[in-house]
């Protein structure tokens, strides 16, 4: 009881910090859940609602390598204040755009340019906030936390989404949203010190000088910018999935609205579990091989799954197994990074290993609603009925996405193939045994 009490009082501040953010990140969930549905059925086309995505991760991928720079400079606990407030008025911006019946899909990009700023700015500092609040032994536990609460969310957001939606309409949505931010906001600004070193970023180094810092380290740490090229290869292919689920799950025959929901459900209930196995499972042998062989493992079956399936009950089947595993290769990829990148440069390095990362998802939800509605839909519907693409992934609207599943399966296990050849990332494996027992 000594220990739980002990342990309970040196996470207090991460574990105020981690519950109201997550409460947070249920309502957000829940907005973006609802305007792709609503996006959707405006325009039905896979290109218009993936732009929605693009738009939120262009300028992350664009700014992130200016963004820790910024964020090693700036008050922790203001950046992130001042960036949740700025993403909660363009939502009440919506808002009242809605309520006058003037919403329209170009201003939702727009919204989404303005959070995909605030983001931008906003998560190295949270990084770097979670480390100075947070005693190393933790760390994992943590990670394993973190994404307990994303598994959460991804299982509440398409049910209370939906039934918020049909019962109170989007307005519902959005003012639900704003409570949540509103909480967090709160708690962050009056509940939770977190300790600034003013020293770690001089004033008068240049912006640009702080940048290529973050650069120079990764350039020396040929295995964590491995590790780093590997997951934006694997972004590519997952962000190309998230453009084409949409398509096919509100257009199949035997998908709807319902279906998309209940797989979605799934898919976080697989996260939900994976995350509660990182939190108490011990420390593995190998980091790295956990990261290779959990990634290999989603790719070859979700995606078939999807693609071959004809039945919500086979496509929830896809989403579990796709996404058990995903936490525990999270949870290492995080104490690898939070083990070897000093504090002092974790903003910078973090916000350039974000640019790196995460700059394939913009390219790859372009690529995904280009490739279903200008590629693989007109393809299937021109294959004559009884003809062998017709048998294996049926007929009319929805049938070209899951055609473009099927070839993203194959796509993302030659990626984790040949990614687990690089000797540099393997390197990592010995050098995070040396830390960890240091």
């Amino acid at each position: 009881m000594k220990t739980y009490k002990t342990t309970l009082h040196e996470m207090k501040p991460f574990l105020m910090l981690w519950g109201t953010q997550a409460f947070s990140a249920l309502g957000s969930a829940m907005t973006s859940y609802a305007l792709v549905i609503w996006s959707y059925t405006q325009k039905q086309s896979a290109l218009m609602t993936s732009l929605l995505m693009v738009c939120s991760y262009a300028p992350y991928v664009i700014f992130s390598i200016f963004a820790g720079a910024l964020s090693d400079r700036w008050n922790k606990k203001a950046t992130m204040l001042v960036c949740d407030t700025v993403a909660a008025v363009s939502t009440v911006v919506m808002l009242v755009l809605m309520k006058q019946q003037t919403l329209q899909v170009g201003h939702l990009y727009l919204n989404n340019i303005v959070n995909g700023l605030m983001n931008t700015v906003q998560q190295p500092a949270s990084e770097v906030a979670v480390t100075r609040i947070l005693p190393p032994k933790y760390y994992q536990k943590v990670g394993g936390m973190r994404y307990l609460a994303n598994a959460l969310n991804s299982i509440l957001t398409p049910i209370i989404a939906t039934a918020v939606l049909g019962i109170a309409g989007m307005d519902a949505v959005i003012a639900f949203d704003l409570f949540t931010f509103g909480a967090a906001f709160m708690t962050l600004a009056f509940g939770i010190q977190i300790p600034e070193e003013t020293e770690e970023a001089p004033g008068n180094e240049s912006l640009l000088i702080s940048a290529g810092k973050g650069i120079a380290y990764l350039r020396t740490e040929k295995g964590i910018f491995g590790l780093i090229l590997f997951l934006a290869a694997i972004n590519l292919v997952a962000s190309i999935y998230d453009a084409a689920l949409p398509a096919m799950m509100l257009s199949r025959k035997g998908g709807s609205q319902t279906a998309m929901g209940l797989v979605n459900a799934v898919i976080g209930a697989a996260t939900l579990l994976g995350s509660i196995l990182a939190s108490v499972l011990p420390k593995p042998k190998s980091r790295v091989r956990v990261i290779c062989n959990s990634l290999l493992f989603a790719m070859c079956f979700e995606n078939f799954l999807l693609a071959l399936g004809r039945t919500p009950l086979v496509w929830c089947i896809g989403g579990f197994l796709g996404w058990i595993a995903i936490p525990l290769m999270n949870t290492n990829l995080d104490v690898i990074l939070r083990s070897r990148i000093p504090m002092e440069m974790q903003g910078r390095v973090y916000s350039v290993r974000n640019s790196f990362q995460f700059f394939t998802i913009p390219i790859g939800y372009f690529l995904g609603g280009f490739l279903v509605d200008r590629v693989f839909e007109p393809l299937m519907a021109s294959r004559k009925e009884g003809s062998i693409l017709v048998r294996i992934f049926g007929s009319g609207k929805g049938s070209g996405a899951a055609l473009l599943f099927f070839v993203i399966a194959f796509a993302g296990i030659g990626v984790c193939l040949w990614f687990r050849r690089d000797k540099h990332i393997w390197e990592l494996e010995q050098e995070s045994d040396s830390n960890s027992s240091d």
